[in-house]
């Protein structure tokens, strides 16, 4: 029996997606997909380690993409622009058939998708955005340093 694509715990996700920006991000950034017309933009502060300290977000996105931006900014918080780069990488290889399950909470709920390839650049957005924003935010804050 297969998993169906749209099951309970990613619609339970999509509804609890935070819709909360930052009021003066040290950086934003939007992605879209070209496929579906998913767009993620997530905001991010970073603390003097170049951690992420604070994350805002505005989805708008199907219930993938919803549920992805949730599952990222609970746990975005506290991680590096590596990290989060690292995490982006691993999940990108992981849909694509081509890497192991990310090492992130609740990622697993993806499962259903893998086959579904038209649908994983609305999975991937917000942690590309987010792996992207904290690059930028801890480089401007370094420079200001």
């Amino acid at each position: 029996m297969t998993t169906p694509l749209y099951n309970q715990q990613i619609l339970r996700l999509a509804a609890s997606t935070p819709a909360a920006r930052l009021t003066a991000p040290m950086a934003s950034v939007e992605k879209r997909s070209p496929v579906c017309g998913s767009r993620v933009t997530v905001d991010v502060d970073v603390d003097r380690e170049g951690r992420v300290r604070a994350i805002g977000l505005l989805v708008r996105a199907c219930a993938l993409g919803q549920a992805s931006a949730t599952l990222m900014a609970a746990e975005a918080v506290g991680k590096s622009p590596t990290e989060l780069a690292e995490v982006r990488d691993a999940l990108a290889a992981w849909l694509a058939g081509e890497g192991t399950m990310p090492d992130w909470p609740g990622i697993d709920i993806f499962t259903p998708a893998l086959p579904h390839s038209a649908r994983h650049a609305s999975i991937r957005l917000a942690f590309e955005a987010v792996a992207e924003a904290a690059a930028i935010a801890s480089t401007n804050a370094q420079a200001a340093a």
